[in-house]
This record gives structure tokens, sequence and C-alpha cells, in this order.
């Protein structure tokens, strides 16, 4: 009930004490009429409220931040008499809109709805309740939807960036002549083809098959590249609109441009997360980079390992690592002490630091250190 059903209810009321106490007619009329209204827009409104539906899916479960995503609806009800049109309460992003459809009945009427992928992550979107209300606005009723709209993932955009470098001599190349001048150590043999060196072959199982064979060695694979991600909640953007979640933004977007560079031409990444939801992310094909979007969209950058500790951690990777990439949006003596390590134990290094204020003064002793020890800084403003 409305606050215009009250008003209706006490006129008629008054409407039948004077009638009674006065006995003119008029007034009866009047409450007759009152009554009959009020009649009218439950049964009305109740009717139309049984034989609501709706219907909703997402256009696309997941899509890239900026590219557009929407809500399709579809809603109605079966009540011939005259009513109000529905209004659907509608939510995304842990904020309720309205939107209304056409009151006509015995039609499901369509509608499309924006949806502002804005910023990484995970966000539910739906319907929640259709309104059903008469055409005197007498009465209200809400019909709960059981069938939300779902969850719509805003992947991370990755942009263009500079190929990390990897420490000289740890490319593959040394370490395959290695391998195959270590003649004591074949991996298998084959048949001997025109080309072949001759310090290749295999004369004492040449002369057993009596037949030339050639060693064949192990391909040794190319060193890893660790990029090593701050999934503690971001320092900074708070005088900003929606500073926090731009810096997210940003950290993501580094993290996955890095790992598409590296994988476009086949070489192996490495993302451990030390977030709330802890996973890791190791493949060499870049036909695997969505699922590396799809893990950092869903990452709540919240809690998790202290970055620094992070850094200690995964000194044990260091010997099959080639190039390091730390994304962060802190910098301090602990941090910087833990990329210096990482520097010593022979990968490159190169810190991209995520912040508003790139020239800020409070980082200069610390990017000047972190040089000093062969560390490429590198900054990334959000957008």
């Amino acid at each position: 009930m409305t606050r215009r059903c009250f008003a209706a209810a006490a006129a008629l009321i008054t409407s039948m004490v004077c009638a009674l106490s006065l006995g003119n007619a008029l007034y009866l009329y009047i409450g007759l009429l009152l009554c009959a209204v009020l009649l009218y827009g439950f049964i009305s409104c109740f009717w139309a409220r049984r034989t609501a539906f709706c219907r909703q899916a997402l256009s696309s479960v997941s899509v890239v931040r900026g590219e557009n995503a929407y809500l399709d609806l579809q809603a109605g009800h079966r009540c011939p008499l005259p009513v109000a049109p529905p209004k659907g309460v509608f939510f995304f992003n842990g904020e309720a809109a309205e939107c209304s459809f056409p009151p006509s009945p015995f039609r499901a009427h369509e509608k499309r709805l924006p949806l502002s992928a804005s910023h990484v992550g995970q966000y539910q979107a739906g319907l929640k309740a259709l309104e059903l209300q008469d055409a005197f606005g007498l009465f209200r009723m809400r019909m709960k939807i059981r069938d939300f709209g779902g969850t719509l993932t805003v992947l991370p955009r990755p942009f263009d960036i500079e190929k990390p470098r990897v420490t000289t001599g740890d490319d593959g190349a040394a370490a395959l002549a290695r391998t195959q001048e270590d003649y004591n150590a074949p991996e298998d043999v084959r048949a001997y083809q025109p080309g072949d060196a001759m310090k290749r072959i295999h004369w004492k199982l040449s002369s057993r098959k009596r037949e030339l064979l050639v060693r064949r060695f192990e391909m040794p694979a190319p060193p890893d590249t660790l990029i090593l991600l701050d999934c503690d909640a971001p320092v900074g953007g708070e005088h900003l609109t929606d500073g926090k979640e731009c810096l997210r933004d940003a950290l993501c977007e580094t993290a996955v441009s890095v790992a598409r560079m590296q994988m476009a031409d086949g070489s192996p990444v490495r993302l451990p997360i030390y977030g709330t939801r802890a996973n890791e992310f190791a493949s060499d094909s870049a036909a695997n980079l969505k699922l590396l979007q799809e893990m950092l969209a869903s990452q709540p950058f919240g809690g998790g390992e202290v970055f620094a500790r992070v850094l200690d951690l995964e000194l044990r990777r260091m010997r099959r690592t080639g190039a390091t990439v730390i994304i962060t949006t802190r910098l301090d003596a602990q941090i910087v002490e833990g990329v210096s390590h990482i520097r010593r134990m022979g990968p490159s290094a190169r810190l991209y630091l995520v912040t508003y204020t790139p020239d800020a003064k409070e980082y200069q002793p610390y990017v000047t250190r972190l040089q000093h020890h062969l560390v490429e800084v590198c900054y990334v403003t959000p957008a």
C-alpha cells in the first residue's frame, strides 16, 4: 500500500461517517466510488503480480576494460486490466537503479541496459525485483527475481610495453651450445643425414648397428620471466574519484602486458599470486593470456602476503629465471632490499612503480639505490 492508498482509505472512512451521520446520499456515493477504486486497484495489482514474468542474460560473461557490456531483459505481465508501467530494480557493482517497461499486457517487452566496464574486477549485474503498481498508484507489489543476471568479469586491457631484457648468456643459445658439446649425455640417436657434423656421430653404436647414427641432445628450455605483482591494497589515489580502482587497473594491465610481450615468442612466464586468492600462472603460449586476465580480475587486491616477504620467498626461483619484473604501488626500504637481492642472484630486474606522483621526493633515494644495483625503474601513471 502507498501513501495515496492510505489517503483514499481515510477519505472513504470520512465519507461513510458523513453519510451515516448526516443521511446525505452524496457522501454514500462518494464512499462507494472510493471503495470501487480501492478494490479495482488491489485486484489489478495482484493480478499483474501473479502473472508477471522476467528473463535476463548478460550479452557476455567477460569483456576487456573499456569495451561495451549489456544486460538483456525481457519482462511483462498477463493482466488485462490497465496498470502502471512495471519497474525493475536493477543492481550493478553494488549500486541500485530503476528501469521501466511498457504496461501493455501479454507481451514480453525487451530492454538492453548498458553496463559500465570501466574497472577491472568481477561485478554482479541483474534485476533483483520487479515492481507492479495499479493505474491509480494505490497498491505496489514487488516480485523478487530468483534467476539473477550473472557475474560480469572485466578483464585488464594490455598495452604496448618494452620487452624485458634477459641477462646476457641466459637466453638459451649458450646453454644449447654447452649441451651439444656434452657427448656423455645424449638424449637419443637418429640416422645420419648429409650435413651432420662428424663429431656428433656415435661411432660405437654405429659399428654395432652397422649404420651411421648421430647423437640427439635435449633442447634446453629458455629461462623464465618471473613477474612479481603486489597483490596488497594499492597505496595512493585517496584524493581522486575511483583512485584506488585505477591503481588496481594499472597493476593488472602492466602484468598482463609484460606476460603478453614475453609469451608472443614462446618465452615461459611465471606469475605467482600471493593475494587473498593464492594462485600461480605459468605458461609459454599467448593463447593462455585470457586465463591470466581472468585470474587477475578475480583477485580482490587486499590481504595476503606482505610484498617484501614475497620478494624474499621468490629468491628460490632465480636459478631458472632470466628476467624479473616487479610491479607495485609502494616503494620502501624493505622492497628495495628485496629487489636488490634478486638482482644479485643473476637475473635482470625491472621495477614498475604504479603511482600518481612519479616525481615525489620520497621516491628518489630508493630509485637511486635500485639504479646503483642495475635495476631498471619504470613509472606507470594510471589513466
